[in-house]
Order: structure tokens, then sequence, then C-alpha cells
């Protein structure tokens, strides 16, 4: 059974800082893509941050460029985003997601329950 656990989530101010992190259990962490993804109210789930399976290729979406970053400790099974400089459009719920495992045939995936992130202005 794939677990992903988020936590680091809350209330921050305009121009403030969160680490988001996640914990995955159950499949060989090295082997799958993690990204976090984002959804405000009424839109829909969109990615905000991915990275491969070393650590070394990321993909970041436009409106974070230079504010957020995706880390992982593949010896720990754990992903991170450390989000700076947050703005009040970057509230929402944020996801971690996992998709693998390489090489294979068929691509799993998997998404953690979420954790809110809200800036207020």
């Amino acid at each position: 059974q794939v677990q992903l656990v988020e936590s680091g989530g809350g209330l921050v101010q305009v121009g403030g800082s969160l680490r988001l992190s996640c914990v995955v259990s159950g499949h060989t962490f090295s082997n799958y893509v993690m990204g976090w993804y984002s959804q405000a109210p009424g839109k829909e789930r969109d990615a905000v941050a991915t990275i491969d399976w070393s650590g070394m290729s990321t993909y970041y979406v436009d409106s974070v460029k230079g504010r957020f970053t995706i880390s992982r400790d593949n010896a720990k099974n754990t992903v991170h985003l450390q989000m700076n400089s947050l703005k009040a459009e970057d509230t929402a719920i944020y996801y971690c997601n996992a998709m693998g495992p390489r090489g294979a045939l068929t691509i799993d995936t998997y998404w953690g329950q979420g954790t809110q992130v809200t800036v207020s202005s």
C-alpha cells in the first residue's frame, strides 16, 4: 500500500515562507518522479513543481520560479517544497504526487491527502 503523507501547511502572511514535506511509504521512493500540485477553490489541480528520480532535474510553473524550491531525500523517502515570498494567489490545497515506477510499461500515480496553504494579505 503506497502512502503519501504531507505536512507543513498553514496560515502565513504575504511575503512569508512555508516548507511542505511529504513522506512516502510502500514503494521504492527513488524509482518515482515526485511532484507538488496545487488546487485553489473552483479551479483544477495543477502542477507546481516536479523533481526526477535523481533530484537533478526539476520543473517549476512560471508563477513560482525563483520563489519555490523542490528537493528530495531518497534516503528518507521525503520530498520537500520550500515556499518563499508567498503571495495571496498561492493560497490553495497542496498535494504531493508520485508517478512511476521508472522503466515500467504502466505508470501509476499516487496522491497525498493534501495540506492547506493560506496566505493572508
